[in-house]
């Protein structure tokens, strides 16, 4: 499109309110904005429109939308193209206490990040007489986690563009909040999508769906991890897996939009249910305003996964430990000519020699693929491979995490609960003899070497430092039961008034923060703990009553 980039659209301003921030907060819990960036003969990419008009993106930061909306121009992407992309937020942006409790319940890959916008492109490129260079050119871009509604909405905006985009907008601003394992219907474009976002509680490879008094076809809204595994990356995927565990530097070279970021979203997931704490970038460009951090040559390569399709950057990442380059991944043909890896023995740790369980579970898949069996069918089976490896994997942590949590009984009621013992990495790896991932894994290899080089990854730093979180917080919960079942009032009767105002002061601080967390309490515990203050404050005289009532 070639027309002047003017002002929004009068049919997109009409309904925004003086309460606009109010009124779009169901629809930020499922979308930051949409985005419209359309081609422009003199000012290039640019944004035609964003929705609702008054979500605050910086100059930068619609800079890089601009540049990540589009296919290289080489690329000849003609049709309808789908892809992703993630970018830095710009410093400052805080994000909502909403996320934080929908994150608690949400499987890895679809957690909200504070730092980090998600992308997802539906590129549109069709020849066109009427433009002056031939070709109408439009990218419909969501700024979301979840990605299916792109799938919905971009076909019937490409049809009826901005009027469908508001009905669409002011629907989805009707509907209730994510909330991880519940099944939601959802009005859209005159019909009900009734979708259930998955939960971090679901077991593994099992179904989803747990109300029986559903509509006929309920949509598992899909996760990251869901994408086709199979064909680009089968002969080496034990090795990929590795790198990805141990955050090490990755480029993914592909020969289109579409291809580089299903691959570096399917490797980045590759090590579910183990969160990937590392940098990514399903698409990147020369554009990203992080090329020079990352192509810099007086450092080492930094822990990211890199998906591009410039050649430019064949030469730029030469010095890289670790690129692939996928061809054209067509259907026929010898699927292990279709992958190049650079430098596929040093980091190996694991074995895939004949007999191993990985090489059987190959040659199980190549069998499978030279008879036509379904791709989909092919991924889930090597998606249950990598999770029973990941699982294998992350069991002695975990166990060895939870022997480093206080004993119940030595939590108390007047005293501060007592600290979690820090992680030993020796004291770690001395338990592995007897309780290692070889109980678990038919795959043979040094373990132990995996290990010492996991613990100098981020993504070891990563998944420390939420499960520290998550068994402080139990310790809280604890702390707060604890004191809820003890003889409080009877605490009370030889206690002087400071000692007392000392501890409804503490206890309110507690409480607040128990609420502010969504902490898991037992049911109950906050209202006895709220009647208690109550009760002590009215024992205690006038002037301090007045004093806690206004705190």
């Amino acid at each position: 499109s070639s027309k002047p980039l003017g002002p929004f659209p009068p049919i997109l301003s009409a309904h925004i309110s003086a309460d606009s921030r109010c009124r779009w907060a169901r629809f930020s819990s499922w979308l930051e904005c949409v985005c419209v960036v359309t081609f422009d003969l003199e000012l290039g990419q640019a944004l035609e429109l964003v929705y609702p008009q008054d979500v605050k993106l910086t100059e930068k930061e619609k800079t890089s939308i601009c540049y990540l909306s589009f296919p290289d121009s080489y690329s000849g992407c003609l049709g309808d193209t789908q892809f992703s992309f993630r970018m830095r937020q710009s410093v400052g942006r805080r994000g909502s206490r909403d996320g934080d409790v929908y994150n608690r319940d949400a499987p890895v890959t679809l957690q909200k990040e504070v730092s980090h916008f998600f992308g997802y492109v539906y590129f549109r490129q069709v020849k066109d007489v009427s433009v002056k260079r031939g070709y109408f050119q439009k990218s419909l871009v969501l700024l979301t986690l979840f990605h299916s509604l792109l799938q919905i909405i971009a076909p019937e905006y490409f049809e009826k563009l901005e009027p469908c985009l508001e009905t669409v907008c002011n629907e989805i601003d009707q509907w209730p909040k994510p909330v991880p394992g519940m099944t939601l219907n959802l009005p859209v474009m005159g019909v009900i999508l009734q979708i259930r976002i998955p939960s971090k509680s679901d077991k593994p490879g099992g179904s989803p769906i747990r109300n029986t008094n559903l509509l006929p076809a309920p949509t598992v809204l899909p996760t990251i991890h869901e994408l086709d595994l199979f064909f680009s990356m089968l002969i080496h995927l034990q090795m990929l897996w590795e790198l990805v565990l141990l955050g090490e530097p990755l480029i993914i070279i592909a020969p289109s939009p579409t291809v580089s970021s299903e691959t570096v979203l399917a490797l980045v997931s590759s090590i579910c249910p183990l969160k990937f704490c590392c940098d990514f970038r399903p698409y990147f460009t020369i554009h990203d305003s992080e090329f020079r951090e990352y192509t810099t040559r007086t450092q080492a390569p930094p822990s990211v996964v890199l998906g591009v399709t410039n050649p430019f950057f064949i030469k730029t990442f030469q010095s890289w430990p670790h690129i692939i380059r996928l061809g054209e991944l067509k259907m026929a043909g010898d699927l292990p000519k279709q992958v190049k890896v650079k430098k596929l023995v040093k980091l190996k740790t694991l074995d895939t020699k004949p007999g191993g369980s990985f090489f059987l579970l190959t040659k199980f898949l190549l069998r499978g693929y030279s008879r036509k069996r379904p791709s989909e069918v092919q991924s889930a089976i090597l998606r249950r491979h990598l999770l029973e490896v990941t699982q294998s994997f992350i069991i002695p942590l975990e166990r060895y995490m939870a022997s480093l949590m206080p004993l119940q009984r030595s939590v108390t009621a007047w005293k501060t609960p007592p600290q979690i013992r820090p992680f030993n990495q020796d004291e770690f790896m001395a338990t592995l003899d007897h309780s290692g991932p070889q109980l678990t894994s038919m795959l043979k290899g040094d373990w132990m070497g995996l290990y010492r080089k996991f613990f100098r990854s981020p993504n070891f730093d990563g998944w420390y430092r939420q499960r520290h979180k998550e068994m402080s917080q139990k310790l809280e919960c604890l702390h707060l039961e604890v004191i809820c079942d003890a003889d409080l009032m009877g605490w009370t009767k030889d206690k002087s008034e400071v000692e007392i105002v000392d501890v409804v002061l503490k206890l309110r601080e507690k409480m607040t923060k128990a609420r502010q967390q969504q902490l898991h309490v037992r049911d109950g515990v906050m209202d006895k703990l709220e009647t208690f203050i109550e009760s002590i404050i009215s024992s205690l005289p006038e002037d301090l009553q007045t004093l806690l009532n206004t705190e």
